[in-house]
């Protein structure tokens, strides 16, 4: 990030792929539903320390450490972010104040915040869940974006190689030693990491081209 990127990123005002959020002593609940929301449309940048109308008022500088670490452990949460995620969540020198910033990406999954599903709309977040419509849009644009979700309800683990698991669990583990998968069975962390679905368009659940790819055996 530059003081050029992010002026711009400032100048251009709340829209569909930039949030800004004040966050001064810690980070405010609904910042989850837009990293959510964010996730399930085009991505996108949020922006803390700074107003509504993109005025920049800086972060508790001694609490940016914590803000930081806390924002990491929620989205590795499955209680708060299912599916998890794993972003970088950066500090900038803008202007004499401190601001943290991150970047979402859109993800090939419907993302949830505390099991609700949120869609990004112009400068807010709109809760969906209750709207099968609006649901059944995201799931068919993201299915049709993301090939790696075509499900092959035939495939079982004798399928693939669930020795494997070990060393996921041993990755997960070198990003965060309180990291749920530990404690997650094989077929827990499969669904978690979203390579095990069920398409509720068609009632189609298994495992996905991603998983077969990942996991599936030589033949």
């Amino acid at each position: 990030m530059t003081t050029e990127s992010m002026k711009n990123l400032l100048t251009n005002d709340e829209k569909i792929t930039i949030e800004y959020k004040t966050c001064q002593h810690g980070i405010q609940e609904d910042v989850y539903e837009t990293v959510c929301s964010f996730s399930n449309r085009y991505g996108g940048y949020i922006i803390m320390g700074v107003e509504d109308d993109g005025t920049p008022i800086g972060i508790n500088r001694n609490m940016s450490k914590d803000m930081r670490k806390n924002f990491v452990n929620q989205l590795n949460n499955p209680d708060r972010m299912s599916p998890t995620l794993y972003l970088s969540i950066e500090e900038f020198e803008y202007e004499g104040k401190l601001l943290l910033w991150v970047y979402v990406p859109p993800t090939s999954t419907v993302e949830k915040c505390a099991n609700r599903i949120y869609d990004r709309n112009e400068d807010g977040d709109m809760d969906i869940t209750d709207s099968p419509i609006q649901l059944q849009n995201m799931y068919n644009r993201k299915s049709n974006t993301y090939a790696e979700h075509k499900i092959f309800p035939y495939v079982t683990t004798e399928d693939l190689c669930m020795d494997l698991m070990d060393k996921v669990r041993n990755l997960a583990k070198s990003k965060n030693p309180d990291h749920p998968w530990l404690k997650m069975s094989d077929e827990e962390i499969l669904k978690s990491a979203s390579l095990w679905e069920k398409d509720f368009s068609s009632g189609i659940q298994g495992y996905n081209l991603a998983g077969v790819l990942l996991f599936g055996k030589d033949d």
